[in-house]
């Protein structure tokens, strides 16, 4: 199995840290937030890794080097200068990430969910994370049905933890679900996840699970912070 870390924001929230720093190679806990990442993943047996890039690309490959370090092979998918979302990186990385199910894991999160716990072959086209809202969201993403399913609506919404399983196959039809995103007739396409996700609901092809353990979407200098004290103790 291989895995894709999403690495391409322009990271707006974070700035000025991110004037000359993408976001995933901020610093918490003494190490980049996407090292904690590379870390997990070698220690599952992963070997090849494929990190999307745009804004300061080329810091990735100088800090990061292939990979080696962590017993890894890096990957780089380079979306150009304006990132693709994440459903357009997504469909740009998958020459890369072959034909098998892949873990993907945003590089802007941290977490203490333990990747081994994700299933290797998800019974559908994706399997996802959930997480309770944390207290910045004002509304969740999806529901988590009593099945295992998830579902656009419900009446507890949670917020999706930018981790899960996925298979290539997820995006065969993208075109249908996301033909009203502003970028989808670009060349090469920019969409986000979320309608095709949505789309792929109510045939249940998206499992999911609650995670109820530690997570922070650092999406701003303030929860940086907290998370870098948090790692400090």
């Amino acid at each position: 199995m291989k895995a894709l870390i999403f690495a391409a924001g322009l990271g707006e929230r974070m700035r000025p840290l991110t004037n000359h720093t993408p976001k995933p190679l901020l610093v918490a806990g003494g190490k980049p937030l996407i090292v904690w990442h590379l870390e997990k993943l070698a220690a599952i047996g992963m070997r090849d890794v494929v990190i999307n890039t745009s804004w300061l690309a080329d810091q990735f490959p100088t800090n990061l080097g292939d990979g080696a370090d962590w017993g890894l092979r890096l990957h780089y998918s380079y979306e150009g200068t304006t990132p693709l979302e994440t459903g357009g990186g997504m469909l740009h990385a998958l020459p890369l990430l072959g034909e098998e199910p892949f873990l993907l894991v945003n590089g802007d999160i941290w977490t203490d969910f333990d990747f081994a716990r994700l299933p290797r072959e998800p019974e559908g086209l994706a399997h996802l994370v959930m997480v309770d809202r944390p207290g910045h969201a004002t509304q969740g993403d999806f529901a988590l049905d009593d099945g295992g399913l998830v579902r656009a609506e419900g009446a507890n919404l949670l917020t999706y933890a930018g981790l899960g399983i996925y298979r290539p196959q997820l995006l065969a039809h993208w075109r249908d679900a996301a033909a009203a995103e502003p970028g989808a007739g670009e060349q090469p396409p920019r969409f986000r996840l979320a309608p095709i996700l949505k789309a792929l609901m109510p045939d249940g092809s998206i499992s999911g699970e609650h995670h109820r353990g530690s997570w922070t979407d650092v999406g701003t200098p303030e929860r940086l912070a907290t998370l870098d004290a948090e790692l400090g103790r």
